[in-house]
């Protein structure tokens, strides 16, 4: 039987339940939760790190008071960045289903997407 992983920070949270069958993913905040199918968890996890290397490629060009705005999506994630190259937030909403969204501050972006990069969704 293989273990859940939880994992969590001030304001965030992300976990993996490999039993459940429909959902086995959750995000969340202090405020919200909610549980994504294998596939909504997978293009989450692609889109917010292809951002995230969009803002590190882009910071060096922009101006320290210069704001970004960037989105990518899938069939089933729109996903967005807004903020400063160093200080932004990220939102997210599942465009298939049951169709929620959610977001984290500027102040917990950086933890959460570091902790989904060490999580290899390939090896579920």
């Amino acid at each position: 039987m293989k273990v859940r992983k939880i994992q969590e920070g001030p304001g965030w949270r992300w976990g993996f339940d490999p039993n459940a069958e429909t959902f086995p993913f959750l995000l969340g905040s202090e405020d919200w939760a909610l549980e994504l199918t294998q596939d909504e968890f997978a293009d989450f996890h692609r889109l917010s790190r292809e951002l995230a290397q969009t803002v590190t490629a882009i910071a060096d060009e922009l101006m320290e008071e210069e704001k970004i705005c960037c989105e990518l999506s899938s069939e089933l994630v729109w996903i967005e960045i807004e903020g400063y190259a160093h200080a932004y937030e990220l939102r997210f909403i599942l465009c298939q289903g049951r169709k929620a969204e959610g977001g984290w501050p500027p102040a917990m972006v950086p933890a959460l997407l570091n902790s989904l990069q060490s999580f290899d969704p390939g090896e579920t």
